[in-house]
């Protein structure tokens, strides 16, 4: 089984953000996830780009992943590479030149993913799905976080586990917004490898950042633990 936790960094304390984070590396993290938001394709701001290349010469072997809620993804490619980030996922409502942008990042070497929004079909995935390395399922609406996980999304995951089956590409599926225990636990036995990880898994927890991604893993590899 694959299991990815990706904590989502828009849920640290920015006073505390050098601390918190050597806490994820030490509980054993796989990926760093790094929201950068324009305030427009969504009404918020999140992270400057050069915070990525802080964090990859910080911790080279921590992959980062960025989600695009911008507009006009492709404008923030080349810096994106420059700075440090493995895996870029960009929503598909803000381009009309996916194929386009999934070929730019692959070719600047790196991974490409696409964003569906709880509002989107999954059948919207379909047409990029054999070029794609993975597919980020939004289980909240974007923009902030700290919202509560959908239950309804459920029921997607299952419908892109079995648009992935028809395809000759094993995109991953990585599971964004509100991920709680329970629905970590269901989206694991569904088939989702990644899992962005927030205050009701890993933060704000009472045995501390280190000892929660530890015990995330744990629960994903044995459900009968939650």
């Amino acid at each position: 089984m694959t299991v990815i936790n990706a904590p989502s960094l828009a849920n640290c304390s920015y006073l505390d953000m050098e601390r918190q984070t050597a806490q994820l590396v030490e509980g054993g993290c796989d990926w760093f996830h790094i929201d950068i938001m324009d305030g427009h394709y969504v009404p918020n701001l999140c992270f400057p780009i050069k915070f990525i290349r802080e964090l990859k010469d910080r911790y080279p072997s921590v992959e980062t992943d960025v989600h695009l809620m911008v507009t006009n993804p492709m404008d923030y490619l080349e810096a994106l590479k420059e700075n440090g980030a493995d895996w870029v996922s960009f929503h598909l409502d803000a381009t009309s030149f996916s194929r386009r942008a999934i070929d730019q990042i692959h070719g600047l070497g790196m991974k490409a993913g696409v964003v569906l929004n709880p509002c989107q079909p999954v059948e919207t995935v379909e047409p990029v799905a054999e070029f794609v390395d993975y597919v980020v399922l939004m289980t909240v609406e974007p923009g902030y976080a700290g919202q509560k996980f959908m239950r309804d999304s459920l029921g997607r995951l299952s419908r892109l586990v079995k648009l992935r089956a028809a395809q000759k590409n094993r995109f991953l599926i990585s599971i964004d917004g509100g991920v709680d225990k329970p629905g970590a636990a269901e989206c694991a036995r569904l088939g989702a490898e990644i899992y962005v990880t927030g205050i009701y898994t890993v933060f704000n927890q009472p045995e501390g950042i280190v000892q929660a991604c530890r015990n995330f893993k744990k629960l994903i590899c044995d459900p009968e633990i939650q």
